[in-house]
């Protein structure tokens, strides 16, 4: 079995999975999102004049998971049975770290709405911080692991190209 997004005439479809095996099928993403000091401390402090800065990205990450199909072309609309949105605070660079965990019994992987959780969740972060700094910059959005399917178990390796602390603190 040949799975692509082209078909015989050489034009975009939606790939064929229905002979693939069902199997559990998890993917955590993970994405930063940089401010400058004032930005942070007022969504470190909960003192953002739009309300509750994490907990509307939180919101925002699952229900953008749940809608990947909507949003990205060939993508097959999934039933999730877990989404999670998590935050991790350094306020040494002033910056948000995005992780984002997807899971569900079924013929396909969950990378894109992984993916695409931690990139709403960031977008939602910015949108509600650019007021008080309009330079905010979202980086290194990313697969950190994925679970299931023809490859089992996968994480980047030594040899798969990352951004080292350093390069991040430099974004």
């Amino acid at each position: 079995m040949v799975l692509s997004h082209l078909n015989r005439r050489g034009e975009a479809s939606m790939v064929d999975v229905t002979e693939k095996e069902v199997s559990e099928r998890i993917a955590r993403a993970e994405s930063l999102v940089c401010m400058s000091a004032d930005a942070f401390e007022q969504l470190r402090a909960g003192q953002n004049k739009k309300g509750d800065v994490l907990a509307t990205a939180r919101i925002a990450g699952i229900q953008a998971a749940k809608k990947t199909a909507d949003l990205i072309p060939l993508c097959h609309p999934l039933a999730l049975t877990k989404v999670q949105v998590d935050f991790e605070l350094e306020p040494e660079d002033n910056r948000v770290r995005i992780a984002s965990f997807c899971k569900l019994a079924g013929r396909t992987g969950v990378e894109m709405e992984a993916l695409t959780a931690a990139s709403i969740a960031a977008l939602t972060i910015y949108d509600m911080c650019k007021a008080v700094d309009p330079a905010i910059t979202i980086a290194h959005t990313r697969l950190r692991e994925k679970i299931g399917g023809k490859r089992g178990h996968w994480v980047p390796g030594d040899s798969d190209p990352q951004v080292s602390g350093e390069e991040e603190k430099q974004q």
